[in-house]
């Protein structure tokens, strides 16, 4: 199995080796590996966790939240619906969200439009 360091983790995501050790602290990564020198060291599964920390997080859930989802990750297959049912109800924040930056947006452009007319 291939691994991984932190500084390729972090490069690949684009994201400070700063914010992973954060994460891991928080106990969003909780299946991280050390090597013999105590260096973490990620699978292609850690990293794929990590891609889902990174997305949820991006989609602004709270760390709280993403806690309990990596907790119910854990636990195991006992925890799908829970799981089913926080990934649903995200989603809808999400598209909430995208919508009210679409109508934001709208503004946006009209503001731009009016500024770009007013010049001539």
């Amino acid at each position: 199995m291939k691994y991984y360091s932190i500084s390729e983790v972090s490069a690949k995501f684009n994201i400070p080796e700063s914010t992973i050790r954060y994460y891991e602290k928080k106990g969003l990564l909780p299946f991280i590996e050390r090597d013999g020198a105590g260096r973490r060291l990620f699978s292609e599964d850690q990293t794929a966790l990590l891609e889902t920390v990174i997305r949820l997080k991006n989609t602004h859930m709270p760390i709280s939240s993403i806690k309990q989802y990596m907790d119910w990750v854990v636990e195991g297959n006992s925890t799908v619906e829970q799981r089913l049912e926080m990934m649903k109800a995200h989603k809808q924040k999400v598209l909430a969200e995208i919508s009210s930056m679409t109508e934001s947006l709208k503004s946006i452009d009209y503001k731009i439009d009016r500024y770009t007319h007013q010049k001539s």
